[in-house]
């Protein structure tokens, strides 16, 4: 009927400038370290394994001193 027309053809690779093709790739391997980073970091409270709160150093302890008067 109306000759030619191909419906479902390959579809043509969009031009992208080298620019933003480095861009794009070095901001994809920023995100990328930073949720590995984070995940070492905080893994375990990001998969529910343990709560934030339950850190266990007794470093940042407060003593109770009692005052005698």
């Amino acid at each position: 009927m109306a000759g030619g027309y191909t419906r479902f053809g390959p579809l043509p690779k969009p031009h992208v400038s080298r620019i933003h093709n480095f861009i794009s790739k070095g901001l994809g391997a920023t995100m990328w370290f930073w949720i590995f980073y984070r995940v070492r970091e905080d893994g375990g409270v990001m998969l529910g394994l343990r709560h934030p709160w339950d850190h266990g150093s007794g470093h940042h302890e407060v003593e109770d001193v009692k005052e005698e008067h």
